[in-house]
């Protein structure tokens, strides 16, 4: 019995190690770096930037660091941060490099991508990164649009977690043209202008023609903004039931596609739940909630679910995204019904009449479907007293079940 006992819990305990694992893999980028306070600087502008969540994101990353003095240097242009995310994302390597594998580097070379490479920034290969093994034990690191100068070198390394993070110490920011170009902040974009050149025109058209609903979204851009823009085709579908809407309901409609903080898809993807949205208002709720699975993201109300299909812009404090539908709050629109599961036909009893119920109408989202709280056939007995056979046989299968349980324990 002891030995069956442990048979059953075996694949429990297996269970609780496998997710111990998982968490022991997971890393802070935030927490590890606090640990060398000569880089206190640098770990400020991971999280300003919102990249620190983009690292703890990521299973296998390198990260760059800067200690105070070269931070200093780099901050003394006075960068924007939308600016100076760029040139920080190109210190994030998408693989894992700790000192014994940067001196290992297969023919003395090799190429690595950036999440500036991955943010779309980067125009052509301006985002990656040369990794070059040097004679006397020095290793180089140079953007591949720096013409191959090597002016950045290796130091020490500061925290491994193999191969999972690896915090690398380097000399000096890496040189880039393309990360450290000016880049607009966010009160000098134009959001319908950015929606109407990636798909989304008839959306910014409506925005733009709805001076409440686009005053909102102007006063919450400099504080974070998320918005989710559905593309054309199924937005002039739309238009019709958005016409029906009354003056009040437009804006909270068009209200309700932008979220009033910077989410990146990295923190959409850890953010599973309810979102605030800009229409929320005291008892109107006008919320969704973030859903994901792998790669793919979708929002959802009671009424539908839509799915994230491309990143319009994402520089922090701002964040555009398109969907493939147009998402409805239930507020404004009736839940989706459910689709009713076929009724079994009913049996004909002995010398009984043919019942003359009439149905019942489907069930929606809102109220669930009416149904009995037991079996009908336990509810009326036909001639046969059918019942009490049928009640006998559930018993004894409750009974044959509550005897199986206890005997394997």
């Amino acid at each position: 019995m002891q030995l069956r006992r442990r048979h059953l819990l075996l694949p429990l305990a297996l269970s609780f190690l496998a997710a111990a694992l998982t968490v022991a893999r997971a890393h802070n980028i935030t927490r590890l770096l606090a640990k060398h306070p000569e880089f206190s600087t640098f770990n400020h502008y991971l999280t300003e930037t919102h990249l620190a969540a983009e690292i703890n994101s990521r299973t296998t990353i390198t990260v760059m660091a800067l200690d105070n003095a070269a931070m200093s240097r780099l901050l003394a242009p006075h960068p924007t941060i939308a600016t100076l995310k760029n040139v920080l994302s190109l210190h994030v390597l998408l693989d894992y490099f700790g000192p014994k594998k940067l001196h290992q580097i297969t023919n003395g070379t090799a190429l690595a991508a950036t999440l500036f490479q991955a943010t779309g920034s980067a125009p052509g290969s301006t985002g990656f990164v040369n990794i070059t093994d040097l004679k006397g034990g020095k290793v180089g690191f140079a953007p591949e649009d720096n013409n191959g100068r090597l002016d950045t070198y290796f130091v020490k390394g500061l925290e491994q977690i193999p191969y999972n993070i690896s915090i690398i110490q380097i000399s000096n920011a890496l040189p880039s043209d393309v990360a450290a170009a000016p880049t607009p902040g966010p009160s000098e974009m134009n959001l319908t202008r950015l929606m109407s050149a990636h798909g989304c025109k008839v959306f910014a058209d409506t925005l733009d023609a709805n001076a409440d609903a686009m005053k909102t979204y102007e006063d919450n851009v400099e504080g974070g903004l998320t918005t989710f823009c559905p593309l054309d085709d199924p937005f002039k579908q739309f238009l019709p039931k958005y016409k029906n809407l009354s003056a009040p309901g437009k804006a909270s409609f068009l209200e309700f596609f932008a979220i009033p903080m910077y989410l990146s898809m990295a923190m959409l993807k850890s953010n599973n739940g309810p979102m605030n949205t800009l229409a929320t208002d005291g008892a109107s709720k006008y919320d969704f909630t973030v859903q994901n699975d792998g790669e793919e993201v979708t929002l959802k109300t009671r009424v539908n679910k839509v799915k994230i299909t491309g990143t319009l812009l994402d520089e922090q404090p701002l964040a555009i995204y398109s969907i493939d539908k147009v998402l409805m709050p239930k507020e404004l629109f009736k839940t989706a019904a459910l689709t009713p599961a076929p009724a079994p036909a009913p049996e004909k009893a002995a010398d009984s009449p043919k019942s003359s119920k009439a149905k019942s109408p489907p069930a929606t989202a809102d109220s669930p479907a009416d149904s009995p709280e037991s079996d009908p056939a336990d509810q009326t007995a036909d001639s046969n007293g059918s019942v009490r056979f049928k009640s006998a046989r559930s018993g004894f299968l409750v009974l044959s079940l509550w005897f199986g349980v206890h005997f394997l324990l």
